[in-house]
């Protein structure tokens, strides 16, 4: 391919990778600005831990109706709308004096954050070419990780020079500038028949579709197991995660900066993560991706859940963070090249709905436990739960019989190179 075939057909996905950027980035801001605003607010821990139950029950309320929406509908124009009704409630935010209507913004904003991700996942499987997709979503994962490295940073430095208020403005300065660039890229169904109903929130027409998805994902059962198992060990992480800074603390007896540090490790893994795997991501298989990467992730937190000192625990934070790009870029390009565009909305809120139900029920199940048992106990038999879910994903992901679950991508990769 040469260099001119190489810049016109990676235009669109680099206006799209700088616009999911930018919208990153401020995400970060406005999270870590949240926090210290509803902190200030209430001088309540507990309240800025119900930020984090927003969420999941956000995600829960929405899923349940909107692939039915997103399958149906321009999704270009709904994903700078999205953008926009985003900008609107979050510049609200510093407007109130009332936790209970901030919660509410909160939910909100998260109700829209979560049918944007599932509309832009269908977006990017329309506009981007089979061959391209390990690629981008390996400069998406390099991205994410720039943002998680540069975004609480960047929100020091407006802490520094301004307010957590003025964080807030931003972010939704941010998302308005990630809605308008979203209004360049291409409108791929501008000329295509797409269903016309005025009723697409009828019980009738969301019954239809979860019908739907049942029925795809008996037909499919294997690439349904394979979202399965890597659902459930995103809910294993999340579950952990939220028990890390107590374990640090209590367990490893950390101090606040040692912790701080151990953080940094996670971040330096992550950006190196992300970088080997842009490099080499041609040559790396995606079922090796997932089943490897996901090995490697619950080894990890293997070694943070039985280490003993600061050293062991940065260790496993380094390889949770390096593997997590492998992992996360080899899932979703399966994803895309598995799920029929066509119901992709539906298959992932239904899904997305199990996955935040399963993330409320193991997150609290594991809270209770560290209380009333041992944090050393959950994160270990978290830690182990994870590691035979990794082992079951690496053994069916890998399986030769399944490789034309994963070639598809890779064959066209290697044809687009010899060219």
């Amino acid at each position: 391919m040469t260099l001119r075939n190489a810049l016109v057909s990676w235009k669109y996905p680099s206006i799209l990778l700088c616009g999911i950027g930018i919208s990153n980035f401020g995400s970060w801001v406005y999270f870590i600005a949240l926090n210290l605003i509803v902190l200030d607010m209430t001088g309540s821990a507990l309240a800025v831990a119900g930020l984090y139950i927003v969420k999941p029950l956000a995600a829960i309320f929405t899923n349940v109706w909107a692939g039915s929406v997103i399958d149906r509908i321009n999704k270009r124009n709904l994903m700078a709308a999205l953008d926009l009704f985003r900008t609107v409630f979050i510049a609200l935010l510093p407007l109130t004096s009332s936790i209970w209507v901030m919660y509410s913004l909160v939910f909100v904003i998260n109700m829209a954050g979560a049918m944007f991700g599932t509309t832009s996942r269908s977006y990017i499987t329309k506009l981007i070419p089979i061959e391209q997709r390990k690629r981008f979503n390996s400069l998406r994962s390099l991205m994410d990780s720039g943002a998680f490295l540069i975004g609480p940073a960047l929100a020091g430095i407006l802490f520094l020079i301004g307010t957590p208020v003025l964080a807030i403005y931003i972010n939704a300065a941010a998302l308005l500038l990630s809605g308008i660039i979203t209004l360049f890229m291409p409108n791929l169904e501008k000329d295509h028949r797409l269903e016309q109903s005025n009723h697409y929130l009828s019980w009738t027409i969301m019954k239809k579709d979860w019908g739907i998805v049942l029925d795809f994902s008996r037909k499919s059962s294997y690439i349904m197991l394979i979202y399965f198992l890597f659902s459930c060990m995103v809910v294993m992480e999340t579950a952990i995660d939220s028990q890390e800074a107590a374990f640090a603390k209590a367990v490893l007896l950390l101090s606040d900066s040692d912790y701080g540090f151990l953080v940094s490790v996670a971040g330096a893994g992550i950006i190196a993560g992300a970088i080997v795997n842009a490099v080499f991501i041609s040559k790396v298989k995606i079922s090796h991706m997932i089943g490897l990467g996901s090995l490697f992730v619950s080894i990890g937190y293997m070694i943070f859940a039985f280490s003993n000192s600061f050293s062991l625990a940065a260790i496993g934070f380094f390889i949770i963070a390096f593997s997590l790009a492998f992992a996360n870029t080899g899932f979703q390009t399966f994803y895309q090249n598995n799920i029929p565009v066509e119901i992709m909305g539906r298959v992932g809120s239904v899904f997305g709905l199990l996955e935040a139900l399963l993330i409320i029920i193991t997150t609290a199940i594991v809270g209770v436990s560290a209380h009333f048992i041992s944090i050393r106990f959950v994160v270990i038999s978290g830690s182990l739960i994870m590691f035979a879910l990794s082992i079951w994903l690496s053994m069916i992901s890998m399986k030769t019989s399944k490789i034309r679950y994963y070639s598809v991508g890779d064959v066209e990769i290697e044809a687009k190179e010899k060219m």
